[in-house]
Formats: structure tokens, sequence, C-alpha cells
């Protein structure tokens, strides 16, 4: 699996870097990210199956992408934020709809 992150991370230009055994705040982000998804999702259901597990993650993901504000991103969605930024970058970008899946 680690040769096949890395070979595509290769392909796509994407440089990988690790950070420092037992320093995870070189990675904050994914660490307050996680943190949330534990708390909010994780630890609220207790999973059944696995068509009901997909089912509760692609809610809660498509909540926290689409329909709750983030102050990262101006008190808006993260969807949100992208497609203005589309926008501003490309004015023929196809503005925001939190109805579609983007």
């Amino acid at each position: 699996t680690s040769r096949a992150f890395i070979a595509w991370t290769q392909q796509h230009g994407i440089q990988h870097l690790l950070i420092e055994p037992g320093r995870p705040m070189q990675n904050g982000y994914i660490e307050s990210f996680n943190g949330k998804f534990r708390d909010e999702c994780l630890n609220e259901h207790w999973f059944t199956s696995l068509a009901q597990s997909r089912d509760v993650l692609a809610e809660w993901r498509r909540d926290y992408n689409q329909v709750r504000p983030h102050s990262s991103c101006g008190r808006i969605p993260p969807a949100q934020f992208a497609a203005n930024h589309r926008t501003q970058t490309n004015p023929t970008a196809v503005p925001f709809n939190p109805g579609l899946s983007q």
C-alpha cells in the first residue's frame, strides 16, 4: 500500500512530507479534523453493518462539507468557499448549489 501511495504521489507531482514521530501538532489540521470526526460521528453511532456505516459517514461528510460553516472559510461551508474561489478565478465556473454533490 505504501509503495502504491508513493508512486501515486510522484505521478501527480505531490511532495510527500512526513511529520516527526511524536509531534502530531506538525499536522494540526488533520489532528483537529480527526478529533471532530471521532467526537461528532464515530462516538455517536454504533454501526451494525457496513451499509449503515457508509450511509452515516456519507451524511456526516455531506453536512461537514456542504452545510456546516467553518470559521477557517469565513463562516461558510467549505463547498461554498471552493465554489466562490472557482468563480473568482474562472468567471464561467458553475456557482455553488448545496443540493448538488460537488
